[in-house]
């Protein structure tokens, strides 16, 4: 991670952290880099805060100040920005979106051409430019090179047309909530659904800049749930944001994680033949009762770093079909560059439809053990989780858990945050040995 960007972009809160001026500055440099042999095409898409116009306005500028074309989506969601760089050979892709933030917060995510994350060797040359010495400056683009700014709401209408390519059964007959999160799935998953035949049901699919996420979504799942059962339908889908997590809700009011998920459709694939080498990619923060489910049911698996980028990379590495974090991001390499909230629950539907199964039964062979993740909210990252004697802490759990859990601390790829993550056979413990550690963090001094 460098200085600016993590994991999942550059985030930060918006005009303090993130501001305006790094919106354009970041616009001048991909104007400038993609456009020295010819015109640069960008791609741009944003969400549903108040901050992200601002943004969305400032890049753009930037970038055509440089003598680049940048054409917007408008609100949209994440995998439809990778869709159409991929696909209309686009030079780059950009996202306007904190995803599952608040709505204060903003961030600036990078596509290269193949709708991928952006490379870390561009990233750096990103960086480099925002810290430059000062007087050092890009030529700005004069007379006919002076680049455009171009409506292309036609870009999304034909991703939403490649979503519906991809529901091979008809929904009809099915009663299904959709939680858009006051965010970017609001104007694409409801129209996708109801082409399919589903009776929707939608939520949290009024956004006014300032409720993206707020109680709603796949972060805030208590909602979709009750709503589910309340209603008496067959299944919810949960999306965040920018819609590239998606979580689910069966019949019964029950929590479908990204780890059941990955779980159901590798299964899927499986019974197919088509998970390729029979292993599907995980982050170490998968739950125990995922592999043990995965044991029983042949499929190997691969563990990586948290983080969708770790997952893509491994899963190109090998060809792998399949991978995924238990926060619902789930990638399906045969369909998507990236995760992607809508096309995981039309294929989850799928899955129900093919089987004709309820997704409770789908899901009842991952036996969740108890996990408590503890958010600490840190001055260094680096630092706090190199003490010794948090380190010491972290020893102290292992062995106290031996071979019937784990526990997990890491750096936040987004946020200020140490994350504590604890698993064991009883929720209490894993609650008293995560508050052990956090205990050692503030004792030390590390906490905000």
């Amino acid at each position: 991670m460098g200085k600016y960007f993590g994991t999942d972009g550059f985030r930060g809160k918006a005009n303090e952290g993130l501001t305006a001026l790094h919106a354009y500055e970041i616009g001048r440099f991909l104007g400038w880099y993609y456009g020295r042999e010819k015109r640069a095409r960008i791609v741009l898409g944003k969400d549903t805060r108040r901050s992200s116009y601002m943004l969305e306005y400032a890049l753009s500028a930037g970038a055509v100040a440089s003598g680049a074309d940048v054409y917007l989506l408008h609100v949209t969601t994440t995998p439809s920005v990778s869709y159409v760089a991929r696909t209309e050979e686009f030079d780059c892709g950009v996202m306007i979106s904190a995803s599952h933030n608040p709505f204060d917060d903003n961030g600036i995510k990078l596509l290269n051409r193949s709708g991928e994350k952006l490379e870390d060797e561009t990233i750096s040359r990103i960086e480099a430019y925002l810290d430059r010495p000062e007087g050092e400056e890009l030529p700005l683009a004069v007379e006919e090179r002076i680049g455009r700014i171009v409506d292309h709401t036609a870009g999304r209408n034909r991703y939403m047309g490649y979503l519906l390519s991809l529901g091979v059964y008809s929904f009809e007959g099915k009663k299904i909530a959709l939680d858009c999160a006051n965010g970017s799935a609001w104007n694409i998953a409801p129209h996708i659904f109801e082409a399919l035949g589903a009776q929707t049901f939608v939520i949290n699919a009024r956004p006014d800049g300032l409720n993206i996420n707020r109680d709603a979504g796949s972060t805030h799942i208590e909602g979709l749930r009750r709503y589910v059962v309340e209603h008496h339908l067959d299944v919810g889908f949960a999306y965040d944001g920018d819609a590239d997590r998606c979580l689910a809700v069966d019949e019964a009011g029950n929590l479908v994680d990204g780890d059941q998920i990955l779980y159901i459709y590798g299964c899927y694939l499986k019974e197919r033949d088509k998970l390729v080498n029979d292993t599907v990619v995980t982050t170490v923060m998968s739950n125990l009762g995922l592999y043990r489910a995965f044991d029983e049911a042949g499929i190997r698996y691969v563990k990586t770093a948290v983080g969708d980028k770790y997952v893509y990379e491994e899963m190109v590495r090998a060809g792998y079909s399949i991978g995924g974090e238990q926060s619902g991001h789930i990638i399906l390499s045969q369909y998507a560059r990236t995760g992607d909230g809508i096309l995981t629950s039309i294929k989850l539907m799928e899955v129900m439809l093919a089987k004709k199964a309820p997704l409770s039964k789908l899901a009842a062979p991952v036996r969740i053990y108890p996990q408590v993740l503890l958010n600490v909210r840190v001055r260094d990252k680096a630092l706090a989780r190199a003490d010794s004697d948090v380190q010491e802490a972290v020893r102290m759990a292992e062995q106290a858990l031996g071979d019937g859990g784990r526990i997990l601390v890491r750096e936040s790829g987004t946020e200020p945050l140490i994350r504590v993550m604890v698993e064991a056979q009883q929720e209490e413990r894993c609650r008293e040995l995560a508050r052990q550690v956090a205990a050692v963090l503030e004792r030390k001094g590390h906490c905000l």
